[in-house]
């Protein structure tokens, strides 16, 4: 079992991850700068977004290449996540952009590979690039048989639990129908099962897409192809409905923290750090973050407690890429960084840097131990999958299921509404 064992059939879609870096995306400030200053080939631009005063793993990672080429000059332009799609494209438009800069696979935020290749703003990469992409997902990093995107890592998106709240709390839910009795139990404390960025669209959409891995891609992994294919739909889907009441359980059964329809980001981080909330919806790459602020607490990777143990499953995606901007005047300089980033030395790199799971090399993975042990056999099963919104067709589909589920916790809206609204959405 290879980590590409569940990649098959990906279509150009919109990436959620990208979106909620605000846990896992980090980095400090750097100077700015252009492709426009030099032409040598030792010296290129990177940009990246950033969300908190952490230091990036692509800036880190950056730093490890100067520190074996001395002789290489990287000028860093972190840029503030939220604004980072907008920023790209105007830079990529004007002609001003870093030579290097971080994308997201397939065609629904302003970062993603397809829309900025198709307007001509991207290089076509290498061989380097090719070898590294997950099996299937060539679509979503190019076309006609180009790629202009190399892969960094595998980001797994489910749950990232506090592992000494949740041993105190008498240990992580097994099932759906445990989940819901441990949730009145922690509500009556004073404290929750979960942390919910609830003001935050791209956090109660990661949670309904968690909500519906067991509901709808366990028992169909092609369900996207399918709604691709007109042979069912958000709104006729038993899972989806499920998957969506689920949300209306979950409020009910007091598992959110106090306040969470209009908590923020620093509600995940100040729950989950401090051992008021279990668990959060956020990259799995955010364990790493969290446990080096918990002062001493162990946190741990873990899947959404399925209605049945065996109906677990997971989501795991090639999240982000290093690509080149077509109008670099250092394309040598910034090829030559890929290259080096590709080596499996690197790509192992990376992913400890960050906390995530490595781009190559996972049917080796050790994963007793560590953070991701308890999703271990689910990867190694084949129990995963990409993120369903890889798939979709554009970005609205998973803004009206975030901005849907906002209105289901605050009673503004049904699960019928919200599934009606994915369904316009989708031939947009």
């Amino acid at each position: 079992m290879t980590q590409h064992r569940r990649y098959s059939g990906l279509k150009a879609g919109a990436l959620a991850v990208p979106t909620i870096a605000a846990l896992l995306l980090t980095g400090c400030s750097a100077s700015t700068g252009s492709n426009a200053s030099s032409g040598s080939s030792k010296e290129f631009s990177l940009s990246f977004a950033t969300s908190n005063t952490i230091e990036s793993p692509f800036q880190v990672l950056a730093e490890k290449y100067i520190e074996a080429n001395p002789d290489v000059k990287i000028t860093f332009n972190p840029q503030p996540n939220d604004s980072y799609d907008q920023t790209l494209r105007t830079q990529l438009q004007a002609g001003n952009a870093s030579d290097v800069v971080v994308t997201s696979p397939g065609a629904g935020t302003g970062r993603s590979i397809l829309p900025l290749a198709e307007a001509g703003f991207l290089e076509p990469l290498d061989d380097a690039a090719k070898e590294l992409l997950p099996e299937g997902s060539a679509s979503t990093f190019g076309t006609d048989g180009k790629v202009y995107g190399q892969a960094t890592e595998i980001t797994v998106a489910a749950l990232v639990s506090n592992e000494t709240a949740a041993q105190a709390a008498g240990g992580f839910p097994a099932d759906f129908s445990s989940l819901q009795e441990q949730c009145k139990t922690l509500e009556s404390s004073g404290k929750s099962l979960f942390a919910l960025a609830g003001s935050a669209p791209p956090n109660t959409g990661l949670m309904a897409m968690s909500l519906a891995a067991s509901r709808v891609y366990a028992e169909d992994p092609k369900w996207n192809d399918k709604r691709a294919a007109k042979e069912t739909t958000f709104a006729g889907s038993d899972g989806w409905k499920s998957a969506l009441e689920a949300v209306n359980t979950l409020k009910d059964a007091g598992c959110f923290q106090k306040g969470a329809a209009g908590g923020g980001f620093d509600a995940i981080t100040k729950g989950l750090a401090g051992g008021t909330s279990v668990s959060g919806f956020i990259p799995a790459p955010s364990w790493k973050q969290l446990e080096s602020a918990a002062g001493g607490a162990k946190f741990a990777v873990r899947a959404f407690p399925a209605e049945s143990s065996s109906k677990s499953y997971v989501f795991a995606s090639a999240n982000y890429a290093f690509s080149i901007n077509a109008a670099s005047k250092n394309k040598d300089a910034a090829k030559a960084f890929l290259d080096w980033a590709a080596e499996p030395e690197q790509t192992k790199a990376f992913a400890e840097i960050d906390g995530a799971l490595p781009v190559t090399g996972l049917d080796k993975y050790d994963f007793e131990g560590g953070a991701y042990k308890n999703v271990g056999d689910l990867i190694k099963d084949g129990k995963y999958g990409p993120l369903p919104n890889i798939q979709w067709p554009n970005s609205a589909v998973y803004d009206a299921l975030a901005t849907g589920v906002q209105g289901i916790i605050t009673g503004q809206k049904s699960p019928d509404q919200v599934l009606q609204a994915m369904d316009a959405a989708w031939g947009q």
